[in-house]
């Protein structure tokens, strides 16, 4: 069953503009260090940037919630599984909209699709709830939620 679906159109310029004016500050804020790591060892950094902004832009979306309601843009991180397909591992406010979302007996599959030709990136995501048997590789999407306070 479907959860959410989400998508989002960034252009590369303005992530060089942005990187070149507040650099490590923008990158600090708005990536994990998994996702920085990754982009920092590419030729092309703003364009990695630029997907994975648009990933959590989209992402956000699919959960209904925008970047409010505690969600915030670390929350929100592409990681790859291990046959190298990108998807999205949730934190805090973002994990726990999505454990809400989704129903009794099922899990959360983050499905993600990343592409860019220069001036643009792209992301879509689709949420989809599916039976806790059925144990493919995506469905390992939410990190686990601290408790509340």
């Amino acid at each position: 069953m479907i959860i959410g679906i989400g998508t989002d159109l960034c252009d590369i310029r303005r992530i060089e503009k942005t990187l070149e004016r507040h650099g490590d500050r923008f990158v600090a804020r708005c990536f994990t260090p998994i996702e920085r790591a990754l982009a920092e060892r590419r030729k092309n950094r703003a364009e990695t940037y630029a997907k994975r902004f648009a990933a959590k832009e989209a992402c956000a979306k699919a959960l209904g919630t925008g970047f409010r309601r505690g969600v915030f843009f670390r929350d929100l991180g592409v990681v790859n599984l291990p046959s190298g397909k990108p998807t999205l591992r949730l934190t805090g406010a973002a994990a726990e909209r999505l454990a809400a979302l989704t129903p009794p007996g099922c899990e959360a599959r983050i499905d993600l699709a990343l592409t860019d030709e220069y001036p643009l990136a792209q992301a879509f995501v689709v949420i989809s709830a599916v039976p806790r048997s059925a144990g493919d590789e995506a469905s390992a999407s939410i990190a686990p939620v601290p408790p509340s306070r």
